[in-house]
């Protein structure tokens, strides 16, 4: 079964204190990437790995379903969340317009420059400020990921954190 969720508000679920909604197992679909910085790659296994360990993820309306499986890719200018329950067979896609995303992933990514050159010429009071500012743009694509996902799929703060590290490095073309 395929439940597609679109774009659009579907109704929430209260989804707290199920001990399987969350993701057991993450795949990138990065066909396209060539090649990616030593510090992007570090920033991808970091946040696979914290996302495995812990994470608050479950569709809406798949009250006793989980754990999940989830493959992220980019497709047409959209965002797919490919999701299976493979315990007991479900498949969920949730697609998502990325153009909400276009700013805060660009000023991202331009940050992120900053800071790993920060790093390497200037003074820890410097590199903070810029760390802080790194900081500050991931949680606000973060917030904007929780709130796209709103009705679709009941996610925690740090949950959505790690996803939106995913979903930037998606983005990066070679």
């Amino acid at each position: 079964m395929v439940r597609d969720f679109g774009d659009g508000p579907i109704e929430d679920d209260d989804e707290e204190g199920r001990a399987n909604a969350r993701i057991s197992k993450i795949e990138l679909d990065e066909r396209t990437v060539v090649r990616r910085s030593p510090e992007v790659e570090h920033e991808r296994a970091v946040a696979i790995y914290d996302l495995l360990e812990e994470n608050s993820f479950a569709p809406a309306g798949d009250e006793d379903g989980g754990p999940y499986e989830l493959k992220l890719r980019i497709e047409e200018n959209r965002l797919l969340f490919d999701i299976s329950d493979p315990e007991r067979g479900g498949n969920y896609q949730i697609w998502l317009a990325m153009t909400p995303f276009r700013r805060v992933v660009r000023d991202y990514f331009k940050i992120c420059e900053s800071y790993y050159d920060a790093i390497k010429h200037l003074n820890p009071s410097q590199i903070e400020a810029i760390d802080m500012g790194r900081r500050g743009l991931h949680n606000e694509g973060s917030t904007l990921l929780k709130e796209r996902l709103a009705g679709k799929v009941d996610i925690d703060f740090d949950t959505a954190r790690r996803l939106f590290t995913l979903i930037c490095v998606l983005h990066i073309r070679g």
